[in-house]
């Protein structure tokens, strides 16, 4: 679930330092800081995993999720579940939650949702692929594993339409 509603302030978070003087300030984010949340990294059958003739087949998860803080800045978490598979075996198994903070300056109410779950994750996307390419790298595997990009808008749109079809829970508890 997404807590994307801004916090009382976080509109008016100061300009970056770095913007010059007399320069149109307009809607915009910064990244704050990013970080490793969690990862996980299995090859359950190596040395064998690391024959395997072919292509195993790659199941691939991607979930985002964002929420404001009380400081006014918001986390953003990146999901990114990928298990590799042959009819034998478990090749090999990477989860990683990956996450920044950002600053929003100037972004009207309705596209704060939108920007934190499409274009936060596609800043942070560069950086979570190299994490899980070094991660299969050093578990035995060449090439590495690489991601292909992803489409955080068509995710976020099906998430939208997923949710606009779901009957509405109004009067429960």
């Amino acid at each position: 679930m997404t807590d994307a509603a801004p916090p009382a302030d976080a509109n008016t978070a100061a300009p970056a330092d770095n913007a010059p003087q007399g320069a149109p300030q307009g809607p915009g984010f910064r990244i704050v800081a990013q970080y490793v949340k969690d990862l996980s990294f299995e090859n359950p059958k190596a040395p064998d995993s690391l024959r395997v003739d072919g292509k195993p087949a790659i199941d691939m998860g991607v979930e985002m999720n964002a929420q404001g803080r009380p400081d006014g800045l918001f986390e953003v978490d990146l999901r990114l579940t990928i298990k590799a598979t042959t009819d034998a075996m478990t090749v090999f198994n990477v989860e990683l939650l990956y996450g920044g903070l950002f600053a929003l300056q100037g972004v009207p109410e309705q596209d704060i949702e939108p920007l934190l779950l499409i274009e936060c994750p596609r800043y942070l996307f560069p950086f979570a692929r190299e994490i899980i390419a070094r991660a299969t790298s050093d578990g035995g595997f060449y090439p590495p594993f690489m991601l292909d990009p992803i489409d955080f808008a068509g995710i976020y749109v099906a998430r939208q339409q997923s949710i606009a079809r779901s009957p509405a829970e109004a009067g429960k508890a």
